[in-house]
């Protein structure tokens, strides 16, 4: 009773905190579709914490069309990578989560790009609508910052996460064996 509890009162200050967001800040703009993202990751890795999934769905299996992830590396993930070095990104995240070699941090890594890929997921939905909305009432050009933003900070993020897994998962099944 309490998680639900829980949930539900981080589901209202989400809508909450969005809908003061609509009210002082103009949609068509660059801020707008930047605060967006990042107040939906704020609620979104807390709501997705206290929700404590173990994340065991079929959907975070490598697919076969993923080809190994050949058709992520199409798509320009090293490039991407490359660019969360450059900016820094990875050296936060390895300061605040480093990468150990030993079989729990490997499970606890690999349990981590699921829940990063599910928040990423979450919020990519949710600014798409506000995508959607924005380009039908202020037109297609003043909805790129969200479009573009979207692709970055939530697209992309979780392609890299697909692509990392499944070598996360042969470095788990090698820590097993040996």
């Amino acid at each position: 009773m309490r998680r639900t509890l829980t949930l539900v009162l981080i589901a209202i200050l989400t809508v909450g905190s969005i809908y003061a967001l609509v009210i002082y800040i103009r949609m068509d703009g660059f801020s707008f579709a930047w605060i967006l993202n990042f107040l939906l990751m704020l609620f979104v890795v807390i709501f997705t914490g206290a929700l404590k999934s173990p994340l065991s769905s079929s959907y975070y299996n490598e697919k076969r069309w993923e080809q190994k992830g050949q058709v992520y590396e199409r798509l320009g993930i090293n490039f991407f990578r490359k660019l969360l070095v450059w900016i820094g990104w990875e050296k936060v995240i390895r300061k605040s989560n480093p990468v150990e070699k030993n079989t729990k941090a490997l499970m606890n890594l690999h349990y981590t790009t699921k829940k990063s890929e599910l928040d990423h997921v979450i919020i990519l939905f949710i600014v798409l609508g506000f995508n959607v909305f924005v380009a039908f009432k202020f037109g297609f050009l003043k909805s790129l910052s969200l479009l573009i933003l979207n692709v970055l900070l939530n697209l992309y993020p979780i392609f890299l996460q697909r692509y990392n897994r499944p070598r996360i998962e042969r470095a788990l099944n090698l820590s097993k064996r040996g």
